[in-house]
């Protein structure tokens, strides 16, 4: 079997600005579950998933490769086609993604191992993403700390360090002072970055810091009782930023304000929706009151339909209308093609009992007490103000 047949020689490891190889396949074999082939080769340049970086992509001879694994040494390469045993092959991977994952995961180590000396905190949990990468501290930070962490990292850069691997022995390792997610089996490998981090890590890095480019922390939050902190380093910071310029050079024009003072003009019309909203407000409740004034002593129902409403405004309506009737005080909010939003209270009609004879002609949903149910109706072919009305005024 291919899982027996000899370990794989990790390129990689050797060079990871490795974009172009020569090798030799070793078995071809299809996998059931993956619904491809599962590719040995003697050699490889592709990096399988692990340490919480995805795998990475390219071709074979010019097939595309889905999928890279290792299971016991020996690295997997799931394809489409298959290629027989013993023939020479040139692999080629993507190494603009390659190179990209290589930035994000230096640019984490070095955030991990500042984290971690000037504040204690190990990093729990580690991904990868095509966008985005996250790390989980086992503690808090605030936002003056995620600014010294930045700040550091990015001098790290700039001091275009040498990183250093090396492949300890256990009497080596055990004197050593190191970062480690999990317990490891076997060879440790050794990812250093001098004066910042030293780490156990299994995947391809820069050679030196300064290749990482711009190392940005874009979000934090509170997780599992510590923080999930976003970042993106290189290429990806650059096109974060690039975005994030358009959006608020965008914002600036909508607002006539320059870039700089987009957030106070954002506060600003924010102050005056918050106005607007409660003049708005007053003037519904003025109107509701007019019609609550406008139902007769001794209503048998009063059903009132409007297209918009504030839900308070209407609920209040409907408390106080259902006094001055002997049957139903209804409210529906919406129109006959969308559907409605309705409340119903009465004084002398169980409406849950009434609510399931309701929604058996009118479909929708709904709930609450036996004087005061709130749902909606579905738009329908059957649906109209005047059969609602209808219903309603039989009861």
């Amino acid at each position: 079997m291919a899982e027996t047949a000899e370990t794989t020689e990790k390129l990689f490891y050797e060079d990871s600005h490795m974009s172009a190889f020569t090798a030799h396949v070793v078995s071809c074999e299809w996998d059931e579950k993956k619904e491809s082939y599962a590719v040995v080769l003697d050699r490889t340049a592709f990096f399988p998933e692990g340490g919480g970086q995805y795998a990475d992509s390219g071709k074979i001879n010019g097939i595309e490769v889905i999928d890279v694994k290792e299971k016991n040494d020996v690295v997997f390469h799931y394809m489409k086609q298959s290629i027989e045993p013993g023939t020479e092959v040139k692999g080629e991977i993507d190494f603009e993604e390659r190179f990209s994952k290589m930035q994000q995961h230096t640019g984490e180590h070095i955030v991990s191992g500042l984290v971690h000396r000037h504040f204690g905190y190990d990093n729990v949990g580690f991904h990868l993403g095509k966008e985005l990468v996250t790390m989980d501290f086992n503690g808090m930070l605030d936002a003056e700390d995620l600014r010294k962490v930045e700040l550091e990292a990015n001098q790290a850069v700039a001091e275009n360090i040498e990183i250093v691997v090396t492949y300890p022995t256990k009497e080596e390792l055990a004197e050593m002072d190191y970062r480690s997610k999990k317990e490891i089996a076997g060879q440790v490998r050794i990812v250093t970055v001098p004066g910042y981090d030293v780490c156990a890590c299994c995947a391809p890095h820069v050679a030196k810091t300064g290749e990482i480019g711009l190392i940005k922390l874009v979000d934090a939050v509170k997780y599992k009782g510590g923080m999930r902190v976003t970042m993106v380093c290189g290429f990806r910071a650059l096109q974060d930023y690039q975005k994030k310029e358009d959006s608020v050079r965008e914002i600036s024009r909508l607002l006539s304000a320059k870039p700089d003072e987009v957030a106070d003009a954002v506060r600003r019309l924010q102050a005056e929706s918050l106005s607007w909203k409660d003049k708005v407000m007053r003037m519904q409740n003025r109107y509701m009151e007019q019609k609550l004034a406008e139902i007769p002593e001794g209503a048998e129902n009063c059903i009132l339909f409007e297209e918009e409403m504030d839900k308070n405004a209407g609920r209040k309506f409907v408390d106080s209308g259902m006094r001055k009737c002997s049957g139903i005080c209804a409210l529906f909010l919406g129109n006959e093609e969308k559907g409605y939003q309705y409340t119903l209270g009465s004084q002398s009609i169980n409406l849950k009992e009434f609510m399931k004879e309701f929604h058996s002609v009118f479909p929708g949903k709904g709930g609450g007490k036996p004087e005061m149910v709130q749902g909606t109706v579905q738009p329908g072919d059957q649906l109209s103000e005047e059969a609602i009305r209808l219903y309603l005024c039989k009861k």
